[in-house]
């Protein structure tokens, strides 16, 4: 087993590298988000991670915005382990996608059997909602393309059939969102805590209206479908 190891402290780093590595899994570090994000990027030669092992206290930006910034990149696995014992922390980081949430000071034993569970019930190829997603949007370096919408991400630029489409930040936030992962399908409480950074107390008739707005502006009200009782996905144009 391959795993990426996201930890600030050299310390506790080595020692836990020599634990896991008793257990045949071999450790790569990263001492920021920034190393984490360039490790998760497709590679030529490299294999894939089985799991994250995600710090909350980096040098570079919060866990949780790592967290959130991975599941953009990979569906990888990804366990928190952090001093951060509160229960609002707890949801905030599992609405983020993290797979689980582990407090230290922890013991070895059961970080390394909740290692092999995640691994285990969450393969590479699935999507976050336990189901295949659909394949990602074709296009270039930065570009999705689903039918007649073309999403630039860099530019944060949206067009329908050549025509361009302007959308608030947070439309062109909820956008991308879903249209990273066409037919997966998003809880409430996931794109609340992704888009919008909070939980989902009180952000929930929020959410609803950013989602008739792009509705509206894209001019192709079932692009984005209502799953009822659990959240929302982008159907892709092709299906």
């Amino acid at each position: 087993m391959r795993l990426l190891l996201v930890e600030d402290d050299d310390h506790v780093a080595a020692a836990l590298s020599a634990v896991l590595a008793r257990h045949g899994i071999t450790v790569v570090h990263a001492r920021s988000g920034a190393e984490a994000l360039k490790e998760l990027l497709p590679g030529e030669e490299a294999s894939p991670f089985a799991v994250v092992l995600l710090d909350l206290g980096l040098p570079d930006q919060d866990g949780f915005e790592v967290c959130g910034r991975i599941r953009r990149v990979s569906t990888t696995p990804v366990i928190m382990v952090t001093a951060r014992a509160d229960v609002r922390s707890r949801i905030h980081g599992l609405n983020l996608g993290a797979d689980d949430y582990v407090v230290k000071p922890y013991d070895t034993g059961e970080l390394l059997a909740r290692i092999h569970a995640v691994s285990r019930r969450t393969p590479p190829e699935e999507g976050a909602e336990g189901g295949k997603g659909g394949e990602a949007p074709s296009g270039g370096e930065g570009t999705l393309r689903l039918g007649a919408v073309t999403i630039e991400l860099p530019t944060r630029q949206v067009h329908v059939d050549g025509d361009a489409v302007a959308l608030t930040r947070k439309e062109f936030d909820l956008l991308a969102l879903l249209a990273q992962r066409p037919g997966v399908v998003f809880r409430r409480e996931q794109i609340i805590s992704e888009v919008w950074r909070t939980s989902w107390e009180g952000t929930g008739r929020t959410l609803e209206v950013h989602v008739a707005s792009l509705r509206s502006k894209l001019r192709l009200p079932a692009l984005i479908e209502t799953v009822r009782g659990v959240g929302y996905r982008l159907v892709s144009p092709a299906a």
